[in-house]
């Protein structure tokens, strides 16, 4: 990419979508290349599916499911005044639409009603599938889950929905907004859920349906496994931002290790698998809703492949996940950089143009991150020396 030369975009006119909120504007997606067609080792939607492809040797499918958090709040202040226009810009002064901690509370949701419907109704409008939409539990956060569908169609309807997002609710004077864990009073950490299933292809069987008394299947066994595993490598996809760390803590519905359960929502892993049920799947509750979702869903794709392939057994389920000894999550983004760029899965199955890319971009992060005196420093430092 030296010299930021030109590049080629590849419409997908599939991805065609009239924008409900801007009529006389669309939105097209694109596979990207080079000049001279060839193919750019990080491009996200040929990141995805060259991971597809992996599945599609073994004549397996991989149905994903979304449950995607956020918040909306109040603008206040749009800080865009010229001493705001900074790199980043200055982030606006918001207060949220109303309290939290009242989990699906109809009152609450009355209350917010109007805005969760014209998201709701922009989003159908796109052809987005959505299933539910939820009152979360901290103040002004928001749940929309997704039909299942199949991971590029899902990837793609992510990066449509968090932008139709943000568009909507800053015409109707809101501000929306996907961080993890925005540094406001009160507020809750926003998780991205993706359910997953491998089905046969072209029968459909739903392949982690466990029979009997079984709990989980062979192969949903593996793929457990295999996310397990490579938990650790793959956690700079899945979580992508020095904030998202900040919401890998115990007790608060969110994993802190690397670990599954049956059906416990303290564990990385969620099981949801049981005998004939066709919904059987698992639950990976690590990601952030600022993700990139190609990115993602090929990290699930490849570690799930792994512990295939490897034939992988997983440990036993935890009934107390936050008090096990499991293996942690890294705590920071340069630990997770650290944990990438010595995988040895990545490497093979995307490149050494993949993970330098990736590698160099968060490190830069990173070293940016680091160079800001943060408000402990102020207050540890400035009066005692």
């Amino acid at each position: 990419m030296g010299g930021a030369g030109d590049i080629l975009l590849c419409p997908d006119p599939d991805t065609f979508r009239i924008l409900p909120w801007a009529p006389h504007s669309a939105w097209l997606l694109c596979d990207t290349y080079g000049k001279s067609g060839n193919t750019i080792g990080f491009a996200p939607r040929t990141i995805l599916k060259r991971a597809l492809g992996g599945l599609d040797a073994l004549d397996l499918e991989l149905v994903v499911g979304l449950e995607v958090e956020f918040h909306v709040f109040e603008l206040v202040d749009a800080k865009v005044e010229h001493a705001s226009a900074t790199m980043p810009g200055q982030p606006p002064v918001t207060r949220p639409l109303e309290q939290g901690y009242q989990f699906l509370s109809e009152v609450r949701y009355d209350r917010l009603e109007w805005i969760m419907d014209e998201l709701r109704r922009n989003a159908q409008a796109l052809k987005l599938p959505v299933r539910s939409t939820e009152v979360e539990m901290g103040p002004s956060q928001f749940e929309f889950t997704f039909d299942p569908a199949d991971p590029l169609t899902h990837a793609d309807n992510m990066v449509m929905f968090r932008t139709m997002v943000k568009e909507v609710c800053a015409r109707k004077g809101l501000h929306a907004t996907f961080m993890c864990r925005p540094k406001l009073d009160n507020v809750v950490a926003s998780g991205w859920h993706l359910h997953q299933s491998i089905v046969r292809k072209g029968s459909g069987d739903n392949l982690f349906m466990p029979k009997g008394t079984d709990c989980t299947t062979e192969i949903a066994g593996q793929w457990i496994a295999g996310l397990l595993a490579h938990a650790r490598e793959s956690c700079i996809l899945t979580t992508p931002t020095i904030n998202g760390y900040k919401r890998y803590q115990p007790f608060q519905l969110a994993p802190d290790r690397i670990q599954w359960g049956q059906d416990n929502r303290g564990a990385m892993i969620r099981s949801l698998m049981r005998a004939g049920d066709g919904a059987s799947r698992v639950e990976n509750r690590v990601a952030e809703t600022a993700a990139n979702p190609y990115y993602f869903f090929a990290s699930q794709i490849l570690s799930g492949l792994a512990g295939i392939r490897g034939r992988l057994v997983p440990p036993p389920p935890v009934e107390t996940p936050y008090a096990s000894d499991a293996t942690e999550l890294p705590k920071s983004l340069i630990a997770a950089v650290e944990e990438f760029e010595a995988s040895t899965l990545y490497r093979a199955e995307l490149g050494e143009e993949f993970v330098n890319y990736i590698s160099h971009l968060k490190r830069a992060e990173w070293k940016r991150y680091m160079m800001t005196v943060s408000e402990w420093e102020q207050a540890e430092y400035f009066s005692v020396f």
